[in-house]
């Protein structure tokens, strides 16, 4: 099938790609009041465990598979200052792992059987779904709660069984919208806070 190509009187691209920063930007100044607590909260929580020797595990799917990795990468490696490696393992990278446990017993248990293999009390699990009903994350902080572990759940769409599951001791980070691109965008933003807040903790940077 060949698709014609539209000229600027079908569509006004520079007009649809300005609407879209600035429902990005609104989404985002939205969540200010609702998340800026919650997510000094979370600054907290991942730089006590880091401090007394735990490790931050981040799990998702798709865009919230890439956004565990972001955040993993910017600890392991760095955010915008110098200083030491800092324990974070995405749980979305080894495609032996995820495969063999997809193919051996469901794809829901991909990430919690390797939170119940490397996860200890004191860590914490970032848990990403923009739905806050992905399955296979629903059963990772399942295992978080059996190996005593904290849990910072990074949703939208009103927070979904996620939100309901999450215990008094957890932080829940819900982006208040409903369109899935406007909540990435703001996962995005999270977890660069999240990154920030960190380093700005241990090292006390301006």
């Amino acid at each position: 099938m060949i698709y014609r190509h539209k000229t600027t009187n079908d569509m006004d691209l520079i007009a649809r790609v300005a609407k879209n920063f600035e429902d990005s930007a609104h989404t985002k100044l939205n969540a200010v009041e609702m998340m800026a607590a919650p997510i000094a909260a979370a600054i907290e929580t991942m730089t006590n465990s880091l401090i007394n020797g735990g490790k931050i595990l981040a799990c998702g799917n798709g865009g919230s598979a890439g956004d565990a990795q972001h955040f993993a990468a910017e600890l392991i490696g760095r955010f915008e200052a110098e200083r030491q490696e800092l324990a974070a393992i995405a749980l979305t990278t080894d495609s032996s792992i995820l495969t063999a446990i997809a193919n051996d017993y469901s794809f829901n248990q991909i990430f919690s059987k390797q939170v119940r293999g490397l996860g200890h009390a004191g860590d914490v699990l970032l848990a990403i779904s923009t739905s806050g009903n992905s399955g296979n994350v629903i059963e990772a902080i399942k295992a978080a709660h059996e190996a005593d572990m904290r849990v910072i759940a990074l949703t939208g769409k009103g927070g979904g069984q996620i939100g309901e599951m999450l215990r008094d001791d957890d932080i829940h980070l819900c982006v208040p919208a409903d369109r899935t691109a406007r909540i990435q965008e703001t996962h995005l933003l999270t977890i660069h806070c999240l990154c920030d807040g960190i380093d700005a903790l241990l090292l006390g940077v301006e």
